[in-house]
């Protein structure tokens, strides 16, 4: 589904600290700023679409474009419920990776002109064996109590997409943000998931 939806030319971008979003990942948000409020009408209003921006880790928060990594997923709204105080909570699911051109506002929120990514898939017999031992480490955190749920489980257990499953495990189980960043931007999808093994493995120790 991600790939057949057709991306607008720009998109509204909420930078986040410590959050990112992966392609079919699925992000719960609570909009609470009034920034971020008007951020969510203008996309509710044009095609439901926006981005999480990870803040870089160095700046303590985000002032200009500088202060966030450019690299990011396009998100779609799948559901809002709006409250009486004026905030929102809403599930946003990824659709594609996106890096940032230029910006058309910085403020009150900012609105970016994107670039889709393409991951370089050549599905080798090594890329089988690296999603092989990507699930292999998924069953392990599972016996280790971190679970997802059952639906997504057998979706899990039976899925034939690598890329696929190695966005949804790191969005899943890897917690450092650093290291989220970092498989989002590995676009050469056996490198994403030898990084992958190598955070899972010290994810268990």
């Amino acid at each position: 589904m991600p790939e057949t939806v057709e991306l607008p030319n720009a998109v509204p971008v909420m930078p986040l600290t410590g959050i990112l979003l992966f392609p079919n990942a699925l992000l719960p948000l609570h909009i609470f700023e009034p920034r971020f409020r008007k951020m969510l009408a203008h996309a509710l209003d044009d095609d439901r679409m926006l981005c999480v921006a990870l803040v870089r880790p160095e700046r303590q928060q985000w002032r200009t474009s500088d202060d966030f990594f450019p690299v990011s997923t396009v998100g779609l709204i799948r559901a809002c419920v709006g409250r009486s105080d004026g905030t929102s909570d809403l599930i946003l699911q990824g659709i594609r990776r996106v890096k940032f051109r230029d910006f058309e506002q910085e403020t009150p929120f900012p609105i970016a002109r994107i670039k889709p990514l393409k991951t370089r898939t050549k599905l080798t017999v090594e890329t089988d064996a690296l999603a092989a031992k990507v699930l292999e480490f998924y069953t392990r955190l599972k016996e280790s109590g971190r679970e997802l749920p059952e639906k997504i489980d057998l979706y899990l257990s039976e899925m034939n997409d690598p890329e696929m499953l190695a966005d949804l495990i790191a969005a899943t189980f890897i917690s450092d943000p650093a290291r989220r960043q970092q498989l989002l931007e590995e676009l050469d999808l056996n490198q994403r998931l030898r990084l992958l093994i190598q955070f899972l493995r010290e994810e268990l120790l």
